[in-house]
């Protein structure tokens, strides 16, 4: 407690009437979740607070933080989703002394009350369909019945692994990637007015104003381009979904 004439000092690491330990519980736990090891945690602290917090301590501290993170991935979800979107991020982790390549899945739901909720991570070692089949597996286990539209990348295999687990569901695939994907050999003098003839397709107020504009689209750039046209035309049900 400090004591001053007034009464007015509030300290800002360590709040009255707790301890140090208290007080510095989150930055412990901020440092463990940046992946910092115990050890690195305990030098920290001893040089920035002048203060020596025991391995054993910390570890004390994070097992906390353990219970609240397996009490999030096992929580029961809602029946319904009207969309939900999946797609892995590449993270580098340090691992045995070596730096690798490490996939977290995440999936983030639209509910009926129109508020968006993380449903999962899950760590693997890189993104396949298959993973992806275990991801809605455990979906499914903790509650989901079913899911409107399903919101993707273009990750060969991961539409019939959506349809095996939910068969109701619609697969709306990423327009990014699929825009990406149709300029990637575009030359350069021709790949502006390429892009703004393609967003007549994706920016139509409907699916039959969409249909027309890949027509008007196909007659000026498949003598030229007709790759780009044929992966339009291709996945164009997995594309206009979202109509």
């Amino acid at each position: 407690m400090p004591r001053d004439r007034e009464g007015s000092f509030n300290p800002m690491i360590v709040p009255k009437r707790n301890n140090m330990v208290d007080g510095i519980e989150n930055v412990i736990v901020s440092l463990y979740a940046k992946g910092m090891s115990n050890s690195d945690i305990e030098e920290q602290i001893r040089e920035v607070y002048n203060f020596d917090v025991s391995t054993s301590t910390i570890s004390r501290i994070t097992e906390k933080v353990t219970s609240d993170i397996v009490a999030w991935q096992n929580r029961p979800l809602e029946p319904v989703y009207l969309i939900v979107w999946m797609d892995g991020i590449v993270f580098k982790v340090r691992e045995d002394s070596k730096v690798i390549n490490k996939t977290v899945y995440i999936a983030v739901g639209l509910r009926r009350d129109g508020k968006k909720e993380v449903l999962g991570l899950w760590l693997g070692k890189n993104e396949s369909a298959a993973f992806w089949m275990s991801v809605l597996t455990d979906m499914k286990a903790r509650g989901v019945e079913d899911i409107l539209i399903t919101a993707t990348d273009n990750l060969n295999g991961f539409t019939g692994t959506i349809k095996n687990v939910f068969p109701e569901s619609k697969t709306q695939i990423c327009v990014v990637h699929q825009i990406r994907n149709a300029s990637r050999y575009v030359v350069w003098k021709d790949k502006k007015t390429f892009t703004a003839d393609m967003k007549h397709i994706y920016n139509a107020p409907n699916e039959k104003a969409a249909k027309a504009a890949l027509e008007d689209f196909a007659q000026k750039w498949d003598s030229k381009y007709s790759y780009a046209v044929k992966s339009w035309r291709d996945n164009w049900e997995d594309l206009t979904v979202f109509f």
